[in-house]
């Protein structure tokens, strides 16, 4: 059985995420997606509600010819490869700034473990400007997300941020418009 591991954080899962869990899916038997502990970005929702939220999402992509299977972990992703048995990890491209800290990435993983590949895949033109940093960005400031995810993400990122942030910002006053010149 061909196993790949597609890990992340998913803080949180957005269209750029399933569209590589759909083409890794055709490559695998099993796709495992880890979802990382990852305390030092501080996630806005808990290892929990990102994995419900991943579970129903990906859900629907599964098939026959490839399960698909939701794995929290911590620690070294290498070693992660290894519990799940995988020998390929698969990651997203989205641009050049991704394929250095990538390129580096690799280059120690396979010093730590030369039977795991890491296998690139670059994302869907229309996906390539989506980040989970920036669709959190765009609901805390009261935008519209529904284009960048899910629509239970979309409902997630509402209930925790949407009413009270969108309040917040169209709640401030407009800026003092400068002062007209003295004569």
């Amino acid at each position: 059985m061909r196993i790949g591991l597609y890990p992340g954080t998913f803080d949180p899962i957005h269209f750029g995420h399933t569209d590589i869990i759909r083409r890794a899916c055709r490559l695998v038997d099993r796709l495992v997606v880890g979802v990382a502990i990852n305390r030092d970005k501080g996630p806005l929702f808990t290892l929990e509600e990102r994995v419900a939220l991943i579970e129903a999402e990906v859900a629907p992509l599964a098939s026959k010819a490839c399960e698909i299977v939701v794995y929290p972990f911590e620690g070294l992703l290498i070693d992660c490869a290894r519990e799940v048995g995988a020998g390929a990890i698969f990651r997203g491209l989205r641009a050049v700034a991704d394929f250095e800290y990538e390129f580096q990435m690799v280059g120690m993983n396979r010093m730590l473990d030369d039977s795991i590949e890491t296998v690139f895949l670059m994302a869907e033109a229309r996906h390539q400007a989506i980040a989970s940093r920036l669709v959190k960005e765009i609901a805390r400031l009261g935008g519209d997300v529904s284009r960048f995810v899910p629509p239970a993400v979309a409902a997630a990122l509402h209930d925790r941020l949407g009413p009270a942030a969108a309040r917040r910002v169209r709640g401030m006053a407009a800026p003092a418009a400068p002062a007209a010149a003295q004569p």
